[in-house]
């Protein structure tokens, strides 16, 4: 499976050196409601993306958030996939999701353990940290979207995507919800993620496969 790009991000020193150069460069509607339109982050969230190496950013006007995410079509026992209907953030707002389980990836993260990782801090909370993951052969692939970034209103995004089927044992029939850990708990830089919107809640349910 292929790896992660690893190109170098441009970096700054702090969120308000990074809101300051991002002023400029987008629609002033826009980059005001980051942190404040309801299901958006802010740019404290922006900043850690890029401090951690999961986002980089391009010199351009508008600037374009580039990332790699990885995609777990979670498939139930009778042939349904496992979505993700919507997120509550820690700032008490809900987005909706409708989509399969997924998460930005590291740098030199291979596809496997992003998909591990995934698994672990989304569905742990319910399945536990060593819960029975299996990859479905042959099912990895890669394609490459661009849209404008919902969490980040007017930025635009070029998301490539890495996905795979899987099996996970010990998942809930119905409907349920899992609680994600602090998501920057072991991050250097403890007072930005303090400020930063993250995902404390997924709720999740199983949907006929070829509406997934």
């Amino acid at each position: 499976m292929s790896r992660k790009n690893t190109n170098p991000s441009r970096r700054f020193a702090t969120p308000q050196s990074l809101s300051d150069w991002l002023r400029p460069r987008l629609p002033y509607d826009s980059f005001a409601s980051w942190g404040v339109k309801p299901g958006t982050k802010n740019v404290h969230s922006l900043w850690l993306e890029i401090a951690d190496g999961e986002t980089s950013l391009a010199d351009s006007t508008p600037p374009v958030r580039t990332l790699d995410v990885v995609i777990v079509r979670i498939i139930g026992q009778d042939g349904r996939i496992l979505i993700e209907s919507h997120q509550e953030l820690s700032d008490g707002t809900v987005r909706k999701r409708c989509r399969p389980l997924s998460e930005k990836m590291k740098p030199r993260e291979s596809v496997e353990d992003a998909v591990a990782r995934a698994v672990r801090e989304e569905l742990g909370s319910i399945i536990g940290d060593s819960c029975d993951l299996r990859i479905v052969p042959n099912s990895y692939a890669k394609k490459v979207e661009e849209r404008v970034s919902v969490s980040y209103p007017g930025l635009p995004a070029c998301y490539v995507l890495h996905s795979v089927d899987a099996w996970v044992e010990g998942l809930p029939d119905g409907e349920f919800c899992t609680e994600e850990g602090e998501e920057y708990e072991n991050s250097e830089e403890n007072k930005v993620a303090d400020e930063a919107i993250s995902c404390k809640k997924h709720y999740w349910k199983w949907v006929d496969s070829d509406s997934a």
